[in-house]
């Protein structure tokens, strides 16, 4: 079995912590709140400090913050049905644009692998994918209405422009843009949890996915392309995601987050049951009927919920978390 291993707890946000997301080098990572500002902390000897404070950006909590590929911009959604860029361009970070659209809360904002796209989700059942057109500008490329309820999460693929949503209305929907008319269009719905699904990862190739929900299942999807060996009908030529594997019995509230790391391939779920839980693939998983089994578990991880986890993309087997319990803490996985 192995071990999760606290090596920090960082305060200074008031009241609850939504979200928190590493900078691509790993060395950096900004955090967020209901006390509307947003904290980029950095790690010098063995210390990580708030080195910048943005608090001039919105005027509700901020929901989520996401790092643009290249490190350059910070994206964050928030309440007041606006999305934020940032960005250090002059040395300090400043607000260059604020996207608008949304009716109300925004909940998730993602950045395309190639950072020329950017998706924003709300409580207005909305999915929207703005081009980035120049030097903070940001248009409007499409309106995606295929949700029927409050939309949680907006995950791109890792190598593709293809956008995963996760929603209230328990399903999880795919959007590409068409080849023929350049419109976004929905091209899988993946339905299988019984209540909201709260968040979504994908794996290292993009090929399977990780679905996390109220009903307090987790969920592992794999994409069957045109032509695929297993014979899986691939109607109109789009992918099929089909659910392969169900984990459940190991949390006993809603889960609110995932994330599947990229170097490792283990699994971290973030639980309204203050826990934090690791999977990892069994070594006899087979490929259409995968099978995973609970690595560790820090059942008392924070002292209420934890709303955010997210393995560091440079560090194998760090993990950052955040709670309604006001406090980070930054954990490594000792397998």
């Amino acid at each position: 079995m192995g071990r999760l291993i606290l090596e920090h707890t960082l305060q200074g946000h008031k009241g609850r912590i939504w979200g928190v997301a590493w900078h691509p080098k790993g060395n950096v990572f900004a955090s967020c709140g209901e006390d509307k500002a947003i904290r980029v902390w950095s790690l010098s000897g063995n210390t990580w400090s708030t080195k910048t404070i943005l608090s001039d950006g919105h005027k509700r909590t901020i929901r989520e913050i996401r790092w643009s590929p290249c490190g350059q911009y910070l994206a964050s959604a928030s309440f007041d049905a606006t999305t934020a860029i940032w960005s250090k361009s002059s040395g300090e970070f400043e607000c260059n644009a604020t996207l608008e659209g949304h009716e109300n809360e925004v909940k998730s904002v993602s950045w395309s692998r190639s950072g020329g796209l950017l998706a924003t989700c709300s409580r207005d059942k909305s999915v929207w994918i703005w081009e980035v057109a120049g030097d903070d500008e940001f248009e409007c490329a499409a309106v995606l209405n295929a949700h029927t309820q409050d939309v949680k999460r907006v995950v791109w693929h890792p190598t593709k422009d293809i956008l995963a949503s996760a929603s209230y209305d328990n399903t999880i929907k795919m959007f590409a843009e068409s080849q023929l008319d350049s419109d976004w269009d929905c091209t899988a719905t993946l339905s299988s949890h019984t209540s909201t699904v709260w968040s979504i990862d994908f794996d290292a190739e993009g090929d399977r996915l990780v679905s996390c929900s109220d009903d307090k299942t987790l969920k592992i999807w794999r994409a069957y392309h045109p032509g695929n060996d297993a014979g899986i009908a691939t109607p109109d030529k789009q992918s099929v995601w089909k659910c392969v594997c169900t984990l459940s019995g190991q949390h006993s509230r809603a889960i609110y987050d995932v994330s599947w790391c990229k170097l490792t391939g283990l699994i971290a779920t973030g639980c309204g049951d203050d826990g934090i839980r690791i999977f990892k693939e069994t070594s006899d998983s087979k490929r259409d009927e995968p099978t995973f089994e609970q690595l560790t578990a820090e059942e008392t991880a924070h002292e209420q919920d934890v709303n955010a986890v997210e393995w560091n993309p440079a560090v194998a087997g760090q993990l950052i978390s955040c709670s309604d319990d006001g406090t980070i803490k930054i954990w490594k996985v000792d397998d």
